[in-house]
């Protein structure tokens, strides 16, 4: 048992332009691109290769027709073909127009990750990691990558100066979202998937929310709840991720070997800036899944896959809604049994069938999952006994404290536009604007990981999947990359009659121990190519 699989986390960020409300944010948002480009200028000239991307296919059996997709779904480019294979592809060379990717901003780090435009936000998509723990990392490090890029905006008399927050609304309808990505065994079916996930991600807000003020979606009533994103939460199961968004995503893009993986894209979780709270949500989330494959392929796991299908929700969509509004966590959902439970008793149902799974197993788990399973489980008895407990790791609670501080001392109703501000400037990424930087600096939250791992993971990929060969080829070659995707980098050697394809359809291949030392020989990208056609 262990939480460790492929997965990332891709973060959209709002934009404003200070004392400017009304600025256009698809432009603002291509600054920031643009400006991180342009301190790697002359490193690399890759554009983002769209080959292998299918945003229509759906993971219910079917294909969405382009003609009747909302343009948002269309993050695809369809003018390029698909590769098809295994080893180096030879590819023909494409002329200048149809090289170059006119107004799409769009860059490939050294640190495996992508940073891009997005429906008018910049959106910095983590590499792929093996655990939570490196997901805090890499997650952080993107917070890095859109601070520098913001100074050096405002060091910049020509550009505008751009703040980047990292949240979920913009206070007037707007929501942009926070996506996590976990690589799952494509032998569970799906629907099954969907269905065992679906309780579990509307109960588990209560530890990963990251809180917000106001409720509806335009904050039209007065309140606080757990969630940004719940209110803007309209289908149990969909395509969509900006139009009727569900609570189970069907994307069927794995990015990898469709025949193995299929990618789970989660679109109802917030950003959080707490580490704690990124750390929990994806380690649960990971042995929730592990759960289901597990019992999937043993036939129960000693029970643990009928407890978890007695929890199905009556009506899901209401109770995601439900959770948010009620800080106090008193709030009952109907299960579709008639039971009403809460979402902590819920989430003990989870925590219970995992451990019974894991009895069922043997075995002892690796020390991170020891240390997820430990925190689920004191998260869920603290916040039973005395949610102000938990401040220090759940995101909602300790924005709470703080609003409810100001609230005591101006005596402010929840409507009061200043506490909508202090919401806002919370996930202000500037350190000197920032509240929850002031609070990290007080010791009020929580620390998982040190500036030092995440300074060097601005520039540097992981190590243990295809994130170190993407990140470091357009390190050491990139001006050598014509283009590259999570699943293959395209090189464009000087002299040769093609471009050439390097798939890289397995996530845990590509890594340090498995090419570190064929790069380390390659003093360039046709010795590296000769080397892998070998």
């Amino acid at each position: 048992m262990t939480v460790r699989r492929v997965m990332g986390i891709e973060t959209e960020y709002g934009v404003l332009q200070p004392g400017k409300p009304m600025a256009n944010p698809m432009l603002l948002s291509s600054h920031v691109v643009a400006v991180h480009a342009a301190r790697e200028s002359g490193r690399t000239r890759a554009r983002w290769d769209y080959d292998d991307e299918d945003p229509l296919a759906d993971a219910r059996g079917f294909r969405l027709q382009r003609a009747s997709a909302h343009p948002s779904l269309l993050t695809d480019d369809p003018e390029q073909p698909a590769p098809s294979g295994d080893g180096p592809q030879e590819l023909a060379r494409p002329q200048v127009e149809e090289y170059e990717d006119p107004g799409a901003a769009n860059v490939i780090l050294t640190n495996g990750a992508r940073l891009y435009v997005d429906h008018a936000h910049p959106e910095y998509s983590s590499p792929e990691v093996t655990n939570p723990r490196d997901a805090v990392v890499w997650d952080r490090a993107g917070e890095q990558v859109m601070l520098a890029a913001v100074r050096a905006l405002a060091s910049t008399p020509a550009l505008p100066d751009v703040a980047l927050y990292k949240n979920n609304v913009d206070g007037k309808g707007a929501t942009y979202g926070t996506h996590e990505n976990y690589l799952v065994d494509r032998a569970v079916p799906f629907t099954d998937l969907a269905a065992r996930l679906i309780p579990f991600f509307v109960t588990r807000q209560v530890f990963t929310g990251a809180g917000r003020v106001g409720v509806g979606q335009r904050g039209e009533r007065a309140g606080f709840q757990l969630s940004q994103r719940a209110d803007y939460v309209e289908a149990e199961i969909g395509l969509e991720t900006t139009l009727r968004r569900p609570i189970v995503n069907t994307r069927d893009e794995p990015h990898a070997d469709p025949a193995r993986w299929r990618r789970l894209h989660v679109i109802v979780g917030d950003a959080t800036m707490l580490e704690a709270a990124t750390y929990v949500r994806m380690g649960t989330t990971s042995l929730v899944l592990w759960l289901i494959e597990r019992a999937v392929a043993e036939g129960g796991a000693g029970g643990a896959l009928a407890a978890v299908d007695r929890l199905a929700l009556r009506d899901p969509v209401s109770a995601v809604h439900q959770v948010s509004h009620d800080p106090t966590l008193t709030a009952r959902v109907e299960l579709a049994d008639g039971r009403r439970l809460t979402a902590l008793e819920v989430q003990q149902e989870y925590l219970t069938a995992v451990r019974t799974a894991l009895a069922h197993v043997g075995g002892t788990p690796d020390e991170q999952t020891q240390d997820v399973l430990t925190r689920w489980a004191s998260l869920l008895d603290r916040l039973a006994r005395d949610p102000s407990e938990c401040a220090r790791e759940v995101e909602w609670l300790a924005k709470l404290r703080l609003l409810e501080g100001m609230r005591r001392r101006e005596n402010l109703p929840w409507d009061h536009p200043r506490l909508a501000a202090v919401d806002l400037q919370w996930s202000d990424l500037r350190p000197e604007r920032g509240l929850y930087h002031r609070l990290l600096g007080a010791g009020a939250v929580e620390r998982l990981v040190t500036d030092a791992e995440v300074e060097r993971a601005v520039a540097h990929p992981p190590t243990d999947t295809r994130a170190f060969f993407r990140g470091e080829a357009v390190a050491r070659y990139g001006d050598q990359i014509s283009a590259a995707s999570w699943d293959s980098v395209v090189f464009d050697v000087p002299g040769a009659s093609t471009l050439q394809r390097v798939p890289m359809r397995d996530p845990l291949r590509g890594t340090q121990q498995h090419v570190g030392a064929l790069l380390d020989a390659s003093p360039d990208a046709a010795t590296l190519l000769a080397a892998l056609g070998a």
